[in-house]
């Protein structure tokens, strides 16, 4: 196993201890003298971090592998479910709103891969990005402020605004992928026309 499937499979095994930490119930809420928000604000950093590290070292050592285009999406997902589902029972995060972040996380992975196996490369877009950057600064933000008074107050305000930015570029970038994948399937489309979009597609996103 390379070192970028690694680092996903690490994130896989950090998702249940986030869990742990954000669920239960420690005396004096710590844990071995460290207060639980900060323990688990640790953790979901540690894991967003390696999000980025095994794509970066996947696309610099040439270790892209069908194992591990698997395994990558499928860790992304499970952090995000663990953590949004655990922020709604907290009382954090209204179910609403994670259900549309998660419901556009499954979608969007279903359409990419429909879109792959057609021989189409769909991107993410830059709404798919600030989607990205928005949902981890707001877990960050909300479980560090889970309690709500004193400094924890402004950082549960950065982490509110932070989600409400988190869904509105998830309902938007959900569209433009509907959008393309749509030009993917009509009939209408040549297969020229469907390589332009892709074209542009990436144009977008190295121009982002």
């Amino acid at each position: 196993m390379n070192l970028p499937n690694a680092l996903s499979v690490t994130r896989i095994c950090l998702v249940p201890l986030l869990v742990v930490v954000l669920l239960t119930k420690f005396e004096g809420r710590h844990i071995f003298g460290v207060p639980t928000e900060v323990a688990g604000a640790a953790i979901f950093a540690l894991a967003s971090l390696t999000d980025w590290a095994d794509g970066y070292l996947a696309r610099r050592r040439k270790q892209i592998t069908p194992f591990g285009q698997f395994i990558d999406p499928l860790a992304d997902k499970l952090l995000t479910l663990a953590a949004l589902v655990s922020l709604v029972q907290m009382d954090l995060v209204p179910a609403w709103m994670a259900a549309v972040i998660i419901g556009r996380e499954f979608a969007v992975t279903a359409l990419r891969s429909i879109a792959y196996a057609r021989g189409v490369a769909m991107p993410a877009s830059p709404l798919g990005k600030i989607k990205m950057v928005a949902q981890v600064v707001a877990i960050l933000a909300l479980i560090l402020g889970q309690h709500g008074v004193g400094q924890a107050l402004m950082f549960d305000r950065v982490g509110q605004v932070a989600l409400w930015i988190c869904v509105s570029a998830a309902l938007l970038s959900a569209v433009d992928y509907f959008r393309r994948f749509n030009l993917v399937l009509n009939p209408g489309v040549s297969p020229i026309s469907a390589a332009r979009e892709n074209r542009r597609s990436e144009q977008r996103r190295e121009s982002a």
